[in-house]
């Protein structure tokens, strides 16, 4: 199993349309994400930053997230959920959602 824990900014006059969407999010976006070996997802805020996190349990990260992007679900939910949000500048050339590095675990 993956963690993945990443970092975004949210708009503060888009905040409250943020987490309507969330309160809500479509049965088929949900769906490709546990098909593509995500669980236990969950966004957390502080200020104006989102932190997500994420258990992977398949064998190739990369071709999951890939898959997802390709799925027309979830990109008209990124239509809805990305004017909301903008790149931290820690952000990698190419991320959206910045990574971020496990410096801590207990198990």
């Amino acid at each position: 199993m993956q963690r993945v824990a990443q970092v975004i900014r949210v708009r503060p006059e888009k905040l409250a349309e943020y987490k309507e969407l969330h309160a809500a999010v479509p049965g088929p976006v949900l769906a490709r994400l546990r098909a593509a070996h995500i669980a236990n997802y969950s966004i957390h805020l502080l200020g104006d930053r989102l932190f997500s996190y994420f258990e992977y349990h398949g064998d190739d990260l990369a071709a999951d997230l890939a898959a997802i992007g390709e799925d027309p679900a979830t990109q008209e939910w990124w239509k809805l959920t990305d004017p909301c949000q903008e790149r931290v500048p820690e952000a990698r050339e190419g991320e959206w959602w910045a990574s971020t590095e496990q410096v801590f675990l207990m198990e």
